[in-house]
């Protein structure tokens, strides 16, 4: 066995010569080649649909990503926008709900925009008149109510002196 090994008729890499022309590697290789090039596309596919859901320019990062295979998404990855574009408007929808629940909810003293009670005669920052209470059952009233809702109690209009 070594006597074959040690004969070599002057070429001593015939072996490696052998191996790189056999048909399995060049197979190999072929199929090897084929999957990053299915791996290519598909990346430059999602690139494509992932900066449309973004918002992204969708056109120009497909096309980076198809020019400059895995270095170009790749960069898109690391500059891309945060979040879908469909998730950023579901949150401004959000934001503009609780906003407009809020301002139903919380009751703000015409004069200086700080929060008061429903029940509150003057806004305990500035002592703005809020409402006025009833003649006759102390419930607070708008101010430009001539009768209480609660009692039917007429009531007298107030002097500004």
């Amino acid at each position: 066995m070594s006597a074959v090994l040690l004969q070599t008729d002057g070429d001593p890499f015939q072996v490696v010569n052998d191996f790189l022309g056999s048909p399995l590697l060049t197979l190999g290789l072929r199929l090897v080649a084929l999957f990053f090039a299915i791996l290519w596309l598909a990346l430059v596919y999602w690139t494509f649909t992932d900066a449309d859901r973004r918002g992204a320019m969708r056109w120009y990062w497909g096309a980076v990503a198809l020019i400059f295979p895995f270095i170009g998404t790749l960069i898109y990855v690391i500059v891309r926008p945060p979040e879908y574009v469909a998730e950023s408007r579901e949150r401004e929808l959000e934001l503009a709900v609780l906003e407009r629940e809020l301002k139903h909810r919380v009751n703000l003293c015409p004069n200086c925009g700080s929060v008061v009670e429903s029940d509150y005669l003057l806004c305990p920052e500035c002592n703005w008149d809020l409402k006025r209470p009833c003649e006759n059952c102390s419930r607070p009233l708008q101010l430009e109510w001539a009768t209480c809702p609660y009692c039917a109690t007429a009531q007298k209009k107030k002097v500004d002196w």
